[in-house]
């Protein structure tokens, strides 16, 4: 199955904002300027789909985008829906000490009560695997996750890798995606795991 359109839909501030929880949603999320906007923008081959900005951290919405898949193989099957949900990047926000904690506080609640979320994109730059704060964020996941619901580690910007690198990192994370958003390289993996996953093909 490949994604054949995507559309913005709306932002939320909190979970009491975001739409109703009626189709399977896929949550992306990572440390500012882990790009997250460019993959987003390669899965769904839009170009300005998801706002990339140059100052980290500046997006503080949880941002929503309808996804429509289709099986290129079974013409008459009908198409399946999902939802993209882009969350704030963490790490990096010049933003006031209480506007950063009702923002963590609402990422929080979010990941940890939107019932409809299928699937986690933990998006973590190929060069930098072993930060605290990546640690922090796959132990909460990990935590938090319930028996129908994915983790995916998405190794992001592994064109910056040399071979023999980025041979170790596949062998350290057997089960993770490595994407280039410059190269194309690994997106068409990342969407079929999304599909596999949501659709069973």
């Amino acid at each position: 199955m490949r994604i054949i359109d995507a559309q913005f839909l709306t932002s939320a501030s909190n979970i009491a904002e975001c739409p109703n929880p009626d189709v399977a949603e896929i949550a992306f999320l990572g440390r500012s300027n882990v790009g997250k906007s460019s993959l987003l923008n390669s899965l769904t081959k839009r170009k300005s789909l998801a706002k990339s900005s140059s100052t980290p951290g500046k997006t503080q919405l949880i941002n929503f985008f309808d996804i429509t898949f289709k099986d290129d193989e079974d013409l008459e099957s009908e198409h399946r829906r999902a939802r993209f949900v882009d969350l704030p990047g963490f790490g990096y926000a010049k933003v006031a000490k209480s506007l950063k904690r009702d923002w963590n506080k609402n990422l929080t609640e979010f990941l940890e009560k939107r019932p409809n979320v299928q699937i986690f994109v933990h998006l973590i730059d190929s060069r930098h695997i072993d930060l605290d704060i990546d640690k922090s964020v796959d132990e909460f996941l990990n935590y938090i996750k319930r028996g129908d619901q994915l983790i995916l580690n998405a190794f992001t910007k592994t064109d910056k890798l040399t071979q023999a690198d980025l041979q170790k990192l596949k062998l350290k994370y057997p089960k993770g995606i490595f994407v280039s958003n410059l190269k194309n390289r690994g997106i068409e993996n990342l969407e079929s795991a999304l599909s596999t996953y949501l659709f069973g093909k």
